[in-house]
């Protein structure tokens, strides 16, 4: 199997929390007024969004995964030696950063 996939872009994500921040990664990113005021406030930029999406831990039990159209996902991750939760709603077209919990 090494043989067929190396030096091919392939990944093997598929533990939840991968899956989770991969589907959240590859739709259009919007972000709520709050969130870009808190944006504003903390000094984070759309970059430190992405590493955040790549790096970070999906916190299921905080996370509203039951809803019908948008899920809500709560995402933790240690951007520049602080801790950062961000909320973010996930639906079918567009992912939108809604705020950020500390």
């Amino acid at each position: 199997m090494f043989f067929f996939l190396s030096g091919k872009r392939t990944s093997c994500e598929y533990s939840p929390n991968a899956r989770v921040l991969k589907n959240i990664r590859i739709k259009e990113r919007h972000f709520a007024e709050a969130a870009k005021q808190q944006m504003i406030s903390r000094q984070i930029d759309t970059a430190q969004i992405s590493q955040i999406l790549r790096t970070g831990d999906v916190l299921f039990s905080e996370s509203n995964t039951k809803l019908d159209s948008c899920k809500l996902y709560v995402i933790q991750a240690e951007l520049e030696n602080k801790e950062i939760k961000v909320r973010i709603e996930n639906c079918e077209e567009k992912a939108t950063v809604m705020e950020f919990l500390n």
